[in-house]
């Protein structure tokens, strides 16, 4: 018996030596890019958890940047990806949505909304366009500059109204929770902004699913929750940078100095001083644009941008398999040194000196290529909005926290304790 015991475990060794050889060699059609798909199942998704308390780019992703290149392969979540700093490839990928790389959902997305088989092919593309038109409908630019700016701020006024009232806050909590204040508010303009009489209420949910060509059955309240959740998901990393303004700024008074200065200026200009924010006003803002870019540029949310490969990608003598996914690493851009001098120095005024050309090429908070995020003018007249009510009529002292994390989310442990109170009371 012991012979036929040793025989079993001689096969399951066997086994499982050949199924931990393929886990850690993955089939290509030519050669990966170099790298470790680390521990079975859960790959090297625990090293990219390990909290890093630093602006600068994330260990995980710099180490692994000195020590296999630019371009290297590894496995989060139990799934293979290539992630990727090197700006040629990341511009290539960019140019090649909806033929070599498409935007990654997440299995659990695709598998919900039966991106799978023959309803697969190009579904994502149309569900991603039509859920943008419709938001930069929405929230765009012309929406920003006829309505949607006055309403910004008339938000904006009530919540730092608020944070005035209620002593000692944590500026990340408030702004956070001020979010979700909003949801009532934004789901109201949401259904003004679509609304259509009752009786054609049909034909605009079948134009919608023809559109999209999917057979799942698209509802209003689909499309106002998904576009609230786009919303949300922009505020949500604004209201991390105004978190981080504050830690900033506190560090920096200078640059409360310029931003005021400015916002000054402006409303010297204007005949009513209680006129609301025009658009030319928030054009005019390029102080405050440069402060902006810069709290962005240090300020980077996620670690990377998400695509799923179509087909296998050849780059530089490596082959990326189809089906797996990549995460393009821009934010090497934003602290390259060749680029932005003392790179993890907090410096509005560089933007002075940076023309647009080098900007686009080197600085890319909300992505790049026809998927770049389409909340990004709303969130920057929100933040500008936000800037110039704070700075215009509000003071405000650090009371305590500011240590920032990447977890690999840009989060702060210890809170950012503020309090703020009128100019004038």
């Amino acid at each position: 018996m012991w012979q036929v015991g040793l025989c079993v475990v001689a096969v399951v060794t066997i086994l499982i030596s050949q199924w931990l050889y393929k886990w850690r060699n993955p089939k290509s059609n030519g050669v990966l890019p170099p790298g470790s798909m680390g521990l079975p199942f859960i790959g090297e998704t625990l090293q990219l958890l390990i909290p890093n308390h630093s602006l600068d780019l994330h260990p995980f992703i710099k180490k692994r940047i000195e020590k296999y290149g630019r371009v290297f392969s590894t496995n989060l979540v139990g799934r293979p990806m290539v992630i990727t700093a090197d700006p040629k490839l990341n511009n290539y990928l960019f140019q090649q949505e909806g033929k070599e790389v498409e935007l990654w959902y997440l299995d659990t997305f695709e598998k919900v909304f039966r991106l799978e088989g023959e309803a697969r092919p190009n579904a994502v593309g149309r569900i991603h366009k039509y859920l943008r038109g419709t938001f930069l409908t929405l929230f765009g630019v012309d929406s920003l500059r006829t309505k949607l700016l006055s309403e910004i701020e008339t938000t904006v006024r009530t919540n730092i109204h608020r944070w005035s009232t209620q002593g000692t806050i944590d500026a990340k909590k408030e702004a956070a929770n001020d979010k979700d204040k909003l949801e009532k508010v934004i789901r109201a303009m949401l259904k003004e902004r679509i609304a259509c009489p009752e009786e054609k209420k049909g034909d605009f949910l079948d134009r919608a699913v023809k559109d999209l060509n999917t057979d799942f059955f698209l509802t209003e309240n689909f499309i106002l929750s998904i576009i609230v959740g786009a919303l949300f998901a922009t505020v949500e990393s604004i209201s991390t940078a105004i978190a981080l303004s504050f830690k900033l700024f506190a560090e920096h008074p200078w640059v409360v100095e310029d931003l005021v200065a400015e916002h000054d200026i402006l409303l010297k200009n204007r005949e009513n001083k209680e006129s609301p924010l025009t658009w030319d006003e928030y054009k005019s803002m390029t102080v405050t644009m440069h402060v902006i870019n810069e709290v962005l540029r240090l300020g980077n949310v996620a670690p990377g941008i998400l695509r799923k490969t179509l087909k296998d990608i050849n780059y530089n003598g490596y082959t990326i398999p189809a089906g797996w996914a990549i995460m393009m690493v821009n934010c090497t851009l934003q602290l390259n040194p060749n680029v932005f001098k003392d790179p993890l120095a907090f410096n509005p005024r560089r933007w002075k000196d940076i023309d647009p050309q080098t900007a686009s090429k080197n600085f890319m908070p909300f992505g790049g290529g026809i998927r770049q995020c389409a909340g990004a003018e709303f969130s920057k007249a929100f933040f500008a909005t936000f800037l110039h009510v704070l700075v215009s009529e509000y003071k405000w002292t650090k009371i305590k926290g500011g240590d920032v994390a990447r977890t690999p989310m840009l989060q702060f442990q210890d809170g950012m304790y503020i309090k703020v109170s009128k100019k004038h009371a």
